[in-house]
């Protein structure tokens, strides 16, 4: 799966993800790009854009795009409370459709 790495989550945790093709969207040129923008730039090569922004489901229209997003709920963006969300992320990759919204949470 092409998984595309929001900015508010630490590049590292690219690593986390392993058997998919993960991507920053930074390391696309992408950085600085507001939601819907980068939703419609993510639409053209990725299957899923995985976020810790909240706020994205009440923001942009997600049903326009071909594109499935994920939110990942922690308390702070930091590493190791995005590696505990790792299980269920992995999980819900497997049945990800597109134009869906998934919000994980601890």
């Amino acid at each position: 799966m092409q998984i595309l790495l929001d900015e508010s989550l630490p590049r590292r945790f690219a690593a986390e993800l392993s058997g998919h093709q993960v991507r920053t969207v930074v390391s696309c040129g992408w950085g600085g790009a507001k939601n819907g923008q980068l939703l419609a730039l993510a639409a053209t090569a990725f299957d899923v854009l995985t976020t810790g922004d909240r706020n994205m489901q009440y923001q942009q229209n997600l049903s326009t795009l071909p594109i499935a997003v994920i939110v990942l709920a922690t308390a702070d963006n930091h590493l190791d409370s995005l590696r505990k969300l790792v299980p269920k992320l992995l999980s819900a990759l497997t049945n990800l459709q597109p134009r869906k919204l998934i919000e994980l949470t601890l």
